[in-house]
């Protein structure tokens, strides 16, 4: 913090990587409906718009990483404020998430006639809760155990062992993710099989893309842990994606209740 500064609050420099990305945003919003159109360039258009989002991220990220890390702007108020912005951006995913744990429940309550009647809907066959579902549920608890070792580790100024730690914490994300599209593969409907098939891949699909944005997020913490950019009291970047894993490690034993068990009785 400078000399001259009299509180503890970081004022941001301006930056074009808002305007950047809100550009990326339009670009790829307008090319991804003419690509669903079949209008020429939509495809063109939507690749452009999503490199710049990607691009924006990156550059964004790295100004983020430079101010708490090097240029020491982050203090323990600016933490906390990023703390409870955090908190509330998974409560947001959390109603998100409460929409999608619902649908099936809700349909299966009071089944309309256009679905026989009946949950599961007529000529829908269904998966066994308790095969590749079942499996998945067990990698979830693991997963948080390992991203909880992590965080001890980093509070007690282990490197290696932080770094180990998130290593069997992202090791176990593509073995859920392969599961899942084991399943997809071999599901004997589809999302467009009506109600069941629709909520059923949605749910699951949203929950799968959140695993791998979990995935990334602890990738970058695992680099930046190696590169010693972490300290027992400076590592809100880490905790903020041990948050995030940890709702998307809760959320699934509710999807399990909510779309296998409860879905296919």
């Amino acid at each position: 913090m400078s000399v001259s500064q009299k509180h503890p609050f970081h004022l941001v420099d301006p930056s074009p990587w808002p305007l950047l990305g809100s550009l990326g945003a339009l670009a790829s919003t307008i090319g991804g409906v003419m690509y669903m159109h079949s209008f020429m360039g939509g495809g063109t258009l939507l690749c452009l718009g999503l490199g710049m989002i990607l691009y924006t991220m990156f550059v964004w990220w790295r100004d983020v990483i430079r101010e708490s890390t090097y240029e020491g702007h982050h203090t323990f108020v600016v933490q906390l404020g990023l703390r409870y912005g955090m908190i509330l951006f998974i409560v947001s995913e959390v109603m998100f998430s409460l929409a999608f744990l619902w649908a099936s429940p809700h349909s299966s309550l009071a089944p309309t006639v256009e679905i026989g009647a009946i949950r599961p809907p007529k000529g829908i066959s269904v998966l066994d809760p308790w095969g590749i579902p079942f499996l998945n549920t067990l990698i979830p608890p693991s997963s948080g155990a390992a991203v909880t070792w992590a965080h001890h580790a980093i509070l007690t100024g282990s490197k290696r062992q932080a770094v180990y730690a998130l290593i069997a914490t992202i090791f176990m994300a593509p073995v859920f993710t392969g599961f899942q599209g084991i399943e997809y593969i071999e599901a004997p409907f589809t999302i467009s099989d009506g109600i069941y098939g629709s909520t059923s891949f949605l749910a699951t699909g949203f929950h799968g893309f959140h695993v791998i944005i979990g995935t990334i997020f602890l990738i970058i913490c695992g680099i930046r842990q190696y590169l010693g950019h972490f300290t027992p009291k400076h590592h809100f970047g880490f905790e903020a994606a041990a948050f995030y894993r940890h709702f998307v490690d809760v959320v699934w034993p509710f999807l399990f209740v909510s779309i296998y068990w409860w879905g296919g009785n």
